[in-house]
């Protein structure tokens, strides 16, 4: 035990209780190396072992100590009583009030607090790296340094994966030590102490985390309790208002087309599956529990229960407008995108030229960016912004990003400020220019999703798909030309005609192609673009699987991790693929 205040390692035998000192001296701290008691350290917190000696993160000293159980004999093997972020060897590196510390038998893996960053260290060599984060304080999921924690404080191994318990952002993180890929799996940037799954489960400031191989185990200590997370029952992470981590390995041969709600006729009605009714839904995202659908011509945003088929109106009215409001109460105005960060949904209302937020736990309705009735192109904070038909939205939990259509752009908008840039296209210039930023050209693109380090567009216009880094805003088309058809093959030779609606599972895109009356995919690793369900150029509502479907112009489409689901337009019905 790291025995923080006493400044001593404690060892307990776990079958008798008894308790010894075995390095440190209690009230005197220090960082002298020395044989068991002789010992300092300085507010040490984590600890672990490799059965043969334990390594501690000695917090207020900015180093990392060994002690060797048989003897007792304490070595500092990293960092130094200087704070800093060097990566370097020993005690040449610098750590920032490490606290977090766990081990693979190999490598040690450091929680460091005040550098937000997560570092490694070889045993036997004592190379120092940042293998996830930066100085810069943050929640993005992405890979290795692009990745932000906020005071981390816990961390922990299944030997493939990396666990973290990121203090200051509420949540649990999870980092694939082979490729350093960082995703939240559990809570979200708000607090909170409710049960759930996922990025809809809520924690306050975790500190403490374990693994017994199949479930994680945290001390979240200001709610005072002790959470258990069993990664088993969950199929991924919510990125991009969509769960990824799981590769759906849906073939034209095995993708089967039901209807899930709605049915071919028109309509309002709230109820379970095929007895509800929408008119021409356009946009569909999910938390993994829940669908939510942009019901266009509704003027409404529904919720589908995943386990159940319930279908309840949860915010807007048959009547259109622009009113904020809480549930039915407020209006929208032809909404098409919309998208989830699990506590929120967020909401492209088109023809208002707004984006919308709806707080899910309360129905709430408020306009965060663009005025309703006022189109324009400005880059500005909150109302003072405008847009001009935006249709697709998706988000990485921090900032939203929005085809706005008309003006031919993709938006960002920082979710805690509102402040909107222009990240790609230039206002009213259409085109299909692969290149950075404002100097690429779009075509009244109409779908978006992310993975968290790109953006992926469906440029309706061009008749491709685009990928957008996001650190760099490099360009670049992946999917298709700007000749229509419906040719499956790799990269530019594919085919599409007016690709309306994008998701991605993390390894593939899923793409809901509006003219041809089809779900392709596209594997993002190699372009290669393959048709899954529907035939193209023919329409109509036949469950079936894979060629055999037909749709009736798609537009949304969405995944929890186990299925697709499609907000097949005309067919004012919202379809599953399984």
């Amino acid at each position: 035990v790291a025995d923080q205040y006493n400044h001593t390692i404690r060892k307990i035998v776990i079958s008798t209780g008894v308790v010894t000192t075995i390095a440190g001296s209690a009230g005197s701290s220090g960082s002298t190396n020395a044989t068991g008691t002789s010992a300092r350290f300085n507010y040490p917190q984590g600890i672990t072992t490799d059965g043969t000696n334990l390594f501690v993160a000695d917090s207020l000293n900015h180093t990392i100590r060994k002690i060797v159980i048989s003897t007792g004999v304490v070595t500092t093997i990293a960092g130094s009583t200087t704070s800093g972020s060097t990566d370097a060897t020993g005690t040449s590196a610098r750590f920032y009030y490490p606290t977090g510390i766990t081990t693979d038998g190999t490598n040690l893996f450091v929680a460091d607090y005040g550098n937000y960053t997560i570092r490694k260290i070889v045993i036997s060599t004592g190379v120092v790296t940042t293998i996830a984060g930066s100085t810069t304080s943050g929640s993005t999921d992405a890979t290795g340094t692009s990745a932000r924690f906020y005071n981390s404080t816990g961390i922990t191994t299944d030997g493939t994966n990396l666990f973290v318990a990121d203090y200051g952002n509420y949540t649990i993180r999870k980092i694939v030590i082979s490729t350093g890929v960082v995703t939240t799996i559990a809570g979200s940037t708000t607090s909170g102490s409710t049960d759930a799954t996922g990025t809809s489960a809520r924690f306050y400031y975790p500190q403490g985390i374990t693994t017994d191989g199949t479930n994680l185990f945290v001390a979240d200590s200001y709610n005072h309790t002790i959470r258990k997370i069993a990664p088993s029952t969950s199929t991924g992470t919510l990125m991009g208002g969509s769960v990824q981590g799981t590769s759906l390995n849906l073939t034209s041969t095995n993708a089967a087309v039901t209807t899930f709600a709605g049915s071919t006729t028109s309509g309002s009605t709230d109820g379970t599956g095929t007895s509800a009714s929408f008119y021409y839904p356009a946009g569909i995202t999910t938390d993994g529990t829940n669908l939510y659908v942009a019901d266009r011509m509704n003027h409404t945003i529904r919720k589908i229960v995943i386990s159940t088929g319930v279908v309840t109106t949860i915010a807007g009215s048959t009547t259109s407008g622009s009113t904020d409001a809480t549930g039915t109460s407020a209006r929208f105005y032809y909404p098409y995108g919309i998208t989830t960060d699990g506590t929120n949904l967020f909401v492209a209302d088109t023809y208002n030229y707004t984006i919308r937020k709806i707080v899910i736990s309360t129905g709430v309705v408020t306009t965060i960016a663009g005025s309703a009735l006022s189109s324009g192109s400005t880059d500005a904070t909150g109302t003072s912004a405008r847009f001009y038909n935006p249709r697709g939205i998706t988000t990485d939990g921090t900032n939203l990003f929005v085809a706005d259509d008309s003006n031919h752009t993709i938006r960002k908008i920082v979710i805690s400020t509102g402040v909107v840039t222009t990240i790609a296209g230039s206002a009213g210039t259409s085109g299909s220019t692969d290149a950075t930023g404002t100097s690429a050209r779009f075509y009244n693109s109409t779908g978006i999703t992310t993975d968290g380090t790109n953006l992926f567009v469906a440029d309706y216009g061009n008749y491709t798909i685009r990928k957008i880094v996001i650190s760099t805003g490099v360009v670049t088309t992946i999917a298709g030309s700007t000749t229509s058809g419906s040719t499956d093959a790799t990269g530019t030779s594919a085919r599409f005609y007016y690709p309306f609606g994008i998701t991605t599972d993390g390894t593939n895109l899923y793409i809901a192609e509006q003219n041809n009356h089809t779900i392709r995919k596209i594997v993002i690793s190699t372009g290669v673009v393959t048709t899954i369900a529907g035939s193209a150029g023919l329409t109509g509502s036949t469950d079936a699987t894979g060629t055999s479907a037909r749709f009736n112009y798609p537009q949304g489409i969405s995944t929890d991790g186990t299925n697709l689901y499609v907000a097949d337009h005309w067919n004012h019905a919202i379809r599953k693929i399984q």
